[in-house]
């Protein structure tokens, strides 16, 4: 079986002398594991499209239930991004967190939407890394199922509570209901942080990083979205450190 389709690398693993293991997010499919044979020779002519975050159009043919790679066409590679560390560790933090969050062979082309936009926001926008990682964060815990409900207090039901953010129960409370949603860390959120989060959650794909917020804010509401998404996967993230590494 033959398919041509496109779709992003997530992650890449050498194996043997000269081929890698591709992660990719795909158009049609999904996320597929692809054999990429002889992808890491002199010339080979997946060697481009088989680099992390190239975005390609791919010819795969199926063999035992394995798919691998016969040829790849890149359509954009983010050089811009590439030549930028900073923002080259985010973009890692962001296919990272994808692969996580998507499942094998069904198709989830919103998450592919919302990574090439966010590496999109990354290369062509006028907008800080730390709003483009917690709009991409929140964003794409939504599309998972983790969606937090930011309506009002779970407890006593106040639409417009000095609002805390549960991180275990993904919900809002006042600071008197605090004891009500048991064990837990919870953290403050200003109302503007509160706002610009309940923005991301509802807004348009092509408008989900056209909001203005005051930094304080804005790193407020990147703590709780980091906060939440390592609170809600239970683990921990090998580029994510990293980036938080590079951003010091």
């Amino acid at each position: 079986m033959h398919m041509t389709t496109t779709g992003i690398v997530l992650r890449e693993v050498n194996y043997k002398e000269s081929d890698k293991i591709l992660t990719l997010l795909t158009q049609d499919r999904g996320k597929l594991t692809v054999n990429a044979r002889g992808c890491r020779r002199k010339n080979s002519p997946l060697a481009a499209p088989g680099q992390l975050l190239c975005y390609s159009e791919w010819t795969l043919y199926e063999y035992r239930d394995r798919w691998s790679a016969k040829e790849g066409d890149v359509q954009r590679e983010w050089r811009k991004v590439r030549k930028d560390l900073d923002k080259l560790s985010l973009a890692s933090w962001f296919a990272e967190l994808t692969e996580c969050l998507t499942a094998e062979d069904l198709p989830a082309p919103e998450n592919l939407r919302l990574l090439l936009n966010s590496l999109y926001a990354l290369e062509e926008l006028d907008k800080s890394c730390l709003q483009i990682k917690a709009a991409f964060e929140l964003r794409m815990m939504v599309l998972a199922g983790y969606e937090p409900d930011l309506s009002g207090c779970a407890v006593c039901g106040a639409e417009d509570p000095d609002p805390r953010f549960h991180l275990n129960q993904g919900v809002l409370h006042c600071a008197k209901c605090r004891d009500a949603l048991g064990p837990g860390i919870s953290m403050p959120l200003s109302r503007t942080a509160l706002d610009a989060m309940r923005y991301v959650i509802r807004c348009e794909e092509k408008r989900l990083f056209s909001f203005r917020i005051p930094q304080a804010d804005l790193e407020q509401m990147a703590a709780v979205t980091e906060a939440y998404v390592l609170t809600q996967l239970e683990r921990g993230f090998r580029t994510l450190d990293f980036y938080k590494q590079m951003a010091l």
